[in-house]
């Protein structure tokens, strides 16, 4: 009896790339083929497969159960193929595309610098930076290979190789008439808060903190941008707690200190295991940490963090 066809790279290909843009037109169109050429590559995936992959609805194309469980294993395929000759470069000509995945504030604060020095080293590298809620999370979009690297909360991917980069301390923002005396935990209390939605991590750990302390949770407040957090504030709407680098700049009109107990988050660069040692993501990872150095933000040696080794206390950045 022959043994049963094997998938070709291109049907691989075809299927990731129209269930991660939700269409096949959407996926024609970002990857600048035809839209018949991705219909008969998944057409040739599911008759191999002796079953639908994908099944379109109204909100657009999403994968079956089968489908789920393919995909799994053709983005595993398509990004081995991709290594292969990622893993023979040299690091002095390194070339092709990083996918970076980075909240908000660290977008903003610690990567720049950092993408600067390493297009300066490495100009045949390009890169492309999103928005880790926008791709489900950091650490679920370099799981799934969406991403190379991710800037994720050190804690909450203890399966994936880390290389731990700062504490970013959370404080108590307020207006500034309120003035500079120490925070209470009866502050916390005192005004309505404004937070982040339930689902944003940041939104879990300060809620964390004020439970294990006895806060009440009577009066929260979810908004979804920091800036409108900041302003709302700034009127008098009530106070938040946020991340120091998502604060920065302190907009005029506000004060940030202290909370009674130091909150931090652990920040590190996250990839998959047995892609670290590329000379790609090796490259970045040294260039990341060398910025935050130059940066001078306080911290001790940073160690990489192999899956499911605990996570060493650092100094909060100033």
């Amino acid at each position: 009896m022959a043994p049963p066809l094997a998938p070709s790279l291109a049907q691989l290909r075809a299927l990731v790339a129209v269930a991660d843009a939700g269409g096949f037109g959407e996926a024609a169109a970002e990857h600048g083929v035809s839209q018949s050429t991705l219909s008969e590559a998944v057409a040739r995936l599911e008759a191999l497969a002796g079953r639908p992959l994908l099944r379109r609805t109204s909100a657009g194309t999403v994968p079956t159960e089968a489908g789920l469980r393919a995909l799994v294993h053709a983005r595993s395929a398509v990004q081995a193929a991709s290594d292969a000759l990622l893993a023979a470069q040299e690091e002095g000509t390194l070339a092709g595309t990083l996918r970076v995945a980075s909240f908000r504030s660290t977008a903003t604060h610690l990567l720049p610098p950092a993408l600067a020095a390493f297009r300066a080293k490495h100009p045949g590298v390009g890169v492309i930076l999103l928005d880790a809620e926008s791709c489900g999370g950091g650490a679920e979009a370099v799981r799934a290979g969406r991403v190379d690297a991710g800037l994720i909360l050190a804690d909450e991917a203890p399966d994936l190789r880390l290389t731990p980069l700062v504490l970013d301390e959370y404080l108590f923002a307020a207006p500034v008439t309120r003035g500079p005396q120490p925070v209470t935990l009866a502050d916390l209390s005192a005004q309505p808060l404004i937070l982040p939605p339930q689902r944003d991590s940041c939104h879990q750990r300060v809620r964390r903190y004020l439970t294990a302390r006895g806060v009440p949770l009577t009066h929260i407040t979810e908004v979804e941008q920091d800036s409108v957090t900041l302003s709302m504030v700034g009127h008098g709407l009530g106070v938040t707690i946020m991340p120091r680098l998502a604060l920065l700049p302190l907009p005029p009109g506000l004060i940030a200190l202290p909370l009674p107990d130091p909150l931090t988050r652990p920040l590190a660069l996250a990839v998959l295991p047995h892609r670290a040692a590329l000379p790609l993501l090796r490259a970045f990872t040294a260039t990341v940490l060398e910025s935050v150095e130059r940066l001078g933000t306080p911290h001790k040696a940073p160690e990489v963090r192999e899956p499911s080794a605990p996570l060493p206390q650092r100094a909060a950045p100033n």
